[in-house]
């Protein structure tokens, strides 16, 4: 019959006895336990004694946690809280140095047992150290001149127990003088201190800034950032840990009209770079307590920003505005406007819309009207700003890149980084108060002064570059920035060393490889893997591949248009494209404007018939690729001939180039009226002039 759930079986140890096995009851008092152990002892006056846990906690048992006791717990039966408090306080003010320093040893181990401390705290023992710290050490600072490191030890272990009795929350901070406060500060102010009374000084001014405003402000007047600078550079990654914590503090509790003031401060004595060097490339491997304390400075620094992110931007302030047009000129090099007084400003007017347009802003009149949200607020404007001026060459690229572009497939600049700077500051958690667990901290937002606006700058070319892959049109924002939030998120994880290594990332995760991680991703689900899944795809594919493929072959009957790219690389004309509804014969010609919708087959001078489809040549085998190298554009290139010739013009033999993938023009002409011999890759379009086709969207509605 297995015992009582009320009885454990323990050990007892008394110091030169054998230890007891008993049963204790924990329905029982722990009073007329303690005394049925001192009973077989024949130890008198139980009330002077106590339960503690002998391993090395040495916490004392009481009844809130008795029931933590377990079976074949090992117990210790030593002096009451109460009486070990009394004699410490004694025997921490003995006369005898030997005595003191034991002492003061062993008040620093118990100070952990909340138990202790309440007995010691109802001493007055918080005050009596604190006179200790006051008062003797100008004397410990003369003995250690003289070889008395024992006044060393002796100052490590009270500021240990001050440390330890005062982290159990039952003394208030604010009932320290001055004098402590300065005297704790020089502990860190001077040079050549012990480790671990630097080490625990720096744990007191943390928890002082941290536990009460008044403090806050004492300390900040008796430290400096120029005094813990030096404490970073050392090689002890605890005294380290201890300093960052010290300024994540002071930082953290700062009003915030001195937050930014102290931001500046740190920027000038080299912070970041201080820590990038002697913390986070050091050559040893960054504890929890150090990667938290990193976390915790990293969320403060971006919370800056949180500022400008809830700003509204006023369309009345003009110099608001100057940066919109700043922005407009770096683009489109504005030096010669329309004088105003020649009577030329609705002119002016039109010039500003349609430059305002090809900037990607939503509202073409009044640009400033996109940067009423918040967030992201003014910080967008911000980023933008900063790309252009810091990132030229790049800005100017993207601008006049997706102006060029037909209206629905341009990637708005100018609505991406609004929309961007928006998820980076929510993937950053911007205005957000540090976790009290996390340690996710990335080491590239220490390379940079200006992390966030670089961050922004890459990822900005990153959703530019992605919105080519995925051949987007507007219809396709949210879809865009679902994936390029899922590539910086990827490309976060890995913990990036540097700005150019996260880059070099993100060129590793484009949106086909996203696609291939999404698939893999779903396949090793079990659910996936299980067999009635496995039944079921195999018994609806036939019928899905089916409905893409009328799906496919409905696009290409609907057909698109398309720029038509001239000698001279202008695309100032149009050629549409369709299918017949028989899915035999292709129909195309020339346009003098894109048109408002489908265009009819008998309005389409030539055709060409399916079944004439010969070849596909791709890349540098096009044969006006090699005749017209000119053309340096990051696109896939091929051409499309076919048995007989329909040249129509004399541009030098070449072929309609469609730049789209190859996967894509496979997935787009699946499957016509062809002879079973026939194989995909030999589909290819008649010899015509050579097309621009930047995306293939709008032609090939493919799912996802």
């Amino acid at each position: 019959m297995p015992p009582p759930a009320d009885i454990v079986k323990v050990a007892i140890e008394w110091p030169g006895a054998y230890p007891k096995l008993m049963e204790i009851d924990q329905k029982k008092p722990l009073s007329a336990i303690i005394k049925e152990v001192c009973d077989g002892w024949s130890l008198a006056n139980h009330e002077y004694y106590a339960l503690q846990h002998a391993d090395s906690s040495n916490f004392y048992i009481t009844e809130k946690n008795r029931n933590e006791i377990k079976n074949g717990t090992i117990l210790r039966l030593t002096t009451s809280p109460a009486q070990n408090a009394q004699q410490l306080h004694e025997r921490i003010q003995s006369s005898s140095m030997d005595s003191k320093l034991e002492a003061l040893k062993d008040l620093a181990s118990l100070s952990r047992d909340v138990t202790f401390a309440q007995e010691f705290i109802n001493l007055d023992g918080i005050f009596l150290l604190t006179q200790m710290v006051e008062s003797g050490t100008e004397r410990y600072q003369k003995l250690q001149k003289i070889m008395k490191p024992c006044f060393g030890d002796m100052l490590s272990f009270t500021l240990t127990a001050f440390v330890e009795l005062m982290d159990h929350g039952i003394v208030s901070w604010d009932t320290f003088s001055v004098a402590f406060i300065k005297k704790i500060a020089s502990f860190v102010n001077k040079s050549g201190m012990d480790t671990s009374i630097l080490q625990r000084s720096l744990a007191i001014l943390e928890s002082m800034v941290l536990n009460s405003h008044d403090l806050y402000q004492k300390v900040a007047q008796e430290i400096t950032i120029g005094q813990l600078i030096p404490h970073l550079q050392g090689t002890d990654q605890e005294i380290q840990t201890y300093t960052i914590a010290v300024i994540n503090a002071l930082f953290l509790k700062a009003p915030d009209d001195r937050r930014q003031e102290m931001a500046n401060i740190l920027a000038q004595k080299q912070l970041r770079s201080i820590i990038l060097t002697h913390v986070i490339r050091a050559q040893r491997a960054i504890n929890n307590e150090m990667a938290h304390q990193l976390y915790v400075l990293q969320v403060l620094t971006f919370n800056l920003l949180e500022d400008r992110m809830m700003t509204k931007m006023d369309p009345q302030d003009q110099a608001q505005r100057d940066i919109i047009f700043e922005l407009r000129r770096i683009a489109f090099d504005a030096e010669s406007e329309p004088n105003a007084s020649s009577g030329s400003m609705e002119k002016r007017k039109s010039m500003y819309t349609r430059d305002y347009k090809k900037l990607g802003f939503i509202n073409h009149v009044n640009p400033a009207m996109d940067f009423t949200q918040t967030p992201p607020g003014m910080l967008a404007l911000d980023n933008m700003l900063y790309f252009a001026k810091q990132h030229q060459d790049a800005y100017i690229r993207i601008v006049l890149e997706n102006s060029s572009r037909e209206d629905k497939h341009e990637c708005p600049f100018g609505r991406s980084s609004i929309e961007l700077t928006k998820m980076l500051c929510e993937t950053l958690k911007v205005g957000e108060l540090p976790s009290e667990t996390c340690n996710d901290f990335h080491p590239m937002f220490f390379t940079h002064d200006r992390s966030f606006e670089e961050f922004f700058c890459i990822c900005i070319q990153l959703l530019n570059k992605t919105w080519k892959e995925m051949r987007a049109t507007s219809e396709d924002f949210n879809k865009v920035m679902q994936v390029v939030k899922e590539q910086v998120m990827r490309a976060l994880t890995t913990k990036p060393s540097s700005l150019d290594q996260f880059k070099s990332k993100l060129q590793n995760l484009s949106y086909t490889e996203i696609l291939k991680i999404r698939q893999s991703e779903r396949m090793n689900q079990e659910d996936f893997q299980s067999r009635p899944i496995l039944e079921l795809k195999e018994k609806i594919q036939p019928e899905i591949l089916e409905l893409i493929k009328q799906q496919r072959l409905n696009r290409l009957v609907e057909g698109t248009c398309f720029r038509k790219l001239n000698s001279r690389r202008r695309q100032d004309k149009f050629w549409y494209c369709r299918l017949s509804p028989n899915h035999k014969v292709l129909h195309y010609g020339d346009l003098e404007e894109s048109p408002q919708g489908e265009v009819p087959h008998d309005s389409l001078q030539d055709k060409l018939p399916v079944a004439d489809i010969k070849a596909v040549v791709t890349g540098k085998d096009c044969p006006h690729m090699k005749e017209k190298g000119a053309l340096k554009q990051n696109k896939v290139r091929f051409l499309i001939t076919a048995k007989r010739c329909f040249c129509r013009d004399n541009t030098g033999g070449g072929g309609p180039a469609f730049l789209l993938g190859q996967q894509r023009l496979c997935a787009w002409l699946t499957r016509f009226s062809l002879p079973d011999s026939f194989h995909i890759s030999q589909l290819c379009f008649p010899p015509l002039t050579v097309y621009s086709v930047p995306t293939m969207s709008s032609f090939l509605r493919l799912p996802v």
